[in-house]
């Protein structure tokens, strides 16, 4: 069934989810866990381990931290949107900046 969220989805975002999706179900394997033992561990059904595993974008965000973490890959998921890595934000906060600093004046009130 798809949703307004999963029809409207930019193909970017598409692709990057079922590259997620593919790179858990080869973490799992590489580390051996069964999709039931997977499944069990996440408090999920098979079905959505399943959906996880192909990316499906109506999966919570919540299940796929949970996966990650079994797997011990939550830490790329805290790094995903990593404001030092923003390029595109950090040229804005540049192109932001004055042209022309001009020095402070001093205050003429008198403190006391």
């Amino acid at each position: 069934m798809k949703t307004q969220a999963t029809s409207t989805l930019p193909r970017a975002a598409r692709q990057a989810l079922v590259k997620l999706g593919e790179d858990i179900a080869i973490a799992r394997k590489k580390r051996r866990i069964s999709t039931v033992s997977m499944a069990e561990r996440a408090f999920v059904s098979r079905g959505t381990l399943y959906k996880v595993e192909k990316g499906d974008p109506s999966v919570s965000m919540g299940i796929y931290a949970t996966v990650l973490f079994i797997l011990g890959l939550i830490e790329g998921l805290g790094n995903v949107a990593d404001r030092s890595a923003d390029t595109l934000g950090l040229d804005i906060d540049e192109d932001r900046l004055p042209k022309k600093v001009q020095p402070r004046r001093k205050s003429t009130r008198k403190r006391g």
